[in-house]
């Protein structure tokens, strides 16, 4: 277990992040339709290959996500492997494995995350590849009436098995309960949810015995919903989410990677900024950032216009900019 400790302690190493190119097939077909470029396998390769081999990447990601798809292709004009890749240039490798949030039976409007049949059977074939660690996101929904304490239990059960099997695989899990920003829910609402949900999930990890020393958490901040307009200072926001971690939040855990949700890319960087800024002394985890669009959005912009160079400086630029702010340096 100190090898897989070490190994999460370096993905969230002071002034790095986590690179989240994990889209599934679906998700990067829709974001390249946007932008009327065709999704094939090929396109799909020539534009991650594009981003993990921006120059001086290792200097502000630690660690890569990767779609199934990725993980088992070659670099473009390559006969390296992705994951022999990202190791060559000291970048770690990870692997989603859960299967999708699929509807929760007799539960309107929530969601369950599959994936655990053979999920032992794939770590041990993701490790001998290459992983070293692995992602599975649980999707926690606020609407009237929900999310159901049926949902959050489910969800939360499942996270711990995954955690507990990848850590038995040699493998660091990455455990995501994210509480969706769609809603028109208030911060408050948004608060008192994510409270419950990690006080249910670090209950889950301690009764199927995760060791939090070898894991990340990856949650959301504590704002309103997309559709509520009501004004919040991003101090308010700052303090009400690092409240909820240190409410919840074991000190054995190395660190905390947030996700970016539906936050511009901008607005991701500012808050996790201030919160480096306001409790960097304080707070008994690294915090960081784990973000797909936060990181990619300007870079798939200047791609889709055949512009590589400019694409990765797009890359380089938010990733720099992160690294700042996981400093509290803005």
């Amino acid at each position: 277990m100190k090898n897989l400790k070490n190994i999460a302690q370096a993905m969230v190493s002071p002034g790095k992040g986590i690179l989240a190119a994990d889209e599934s097939t679906p998700t990067c077909t829709k974001r390249f339709t946007a932008l009327k470029i065709e999704s094939t396998e090929s396109s799909r390769n020539r534009y991650r290959s594009m981003l993990l081999s921006a120059n001086n990447l290792n200097q502000y990601i630690s660690g890569v996500i990767l779609f199934d798809e990725t993980f088992y292709q070659n670099m473009i004009d390559t006969s390296q492997t992705i994951p022999q890749y990202l190791k060559s240039k000291n970048i770690l490798t990870g692997i989603k494995v859960d299967t999708g949030a699929k509807s929760l039976a007799k539960h309107p409007g929530e969601k369950i995350t599959e994936g655990l049949d053979n999920l032992r059977e794939r770590l041990q074939k993701y490790h001998m590849e290459g992983a070293d660690f692995a992602k599975w996101r649980a999707v926690i929904t606020i609407n009237k009436n929900i999310p159901s304490d049926t949902c959050m239990h489910a969800n939360a059960h499942a996270l711990a098995r995954y955690a507990s099997l990848c850590q038995e695989n040699s493998i660091v899990p990455i455990v995501e309960p994210e509480v969706l920003m769609e809603g028109n829910h208030n911060i408050n609402t948004c608060y008192e949810v994510t409270d419950k949900i990690l006080k249910i999930v670090f209950q889950e990890l301690k009764l199927l015995k995760v060791d939090l020393e070898a894991m990340v958490l990856k949650p959301n901040m504590v704002l309103s919903g997309l559709e509520n307009n009501e004004k919040i200072s991003e101090d308010t926001v700052a303090k009400m989410t690092y409240d909820v971690l240190n409410k919840n939040v074991p000190k054995e855990v190395p660190g905390i990677a947030f996700l970016s949700g539906g936050q511009s890319s901008d607005l991701a960087t500012q808050r996790l900024n201030n919160l480096n800024k306001l409790y960097g002394n304080e707070k008994s985890w690294n915090l960081t950032f784990s973000y797909g669009r936060g990181l990619q959005q300007d870079a798939l912009l200047n791609w889709a216009t055949g512009n590589t160079k400019k694409a990765q400086e797009a890359l380089i630029y938010r990733a720099k900019m992160n690294q700042h702010a996981s400093l509290g340096k803005l």
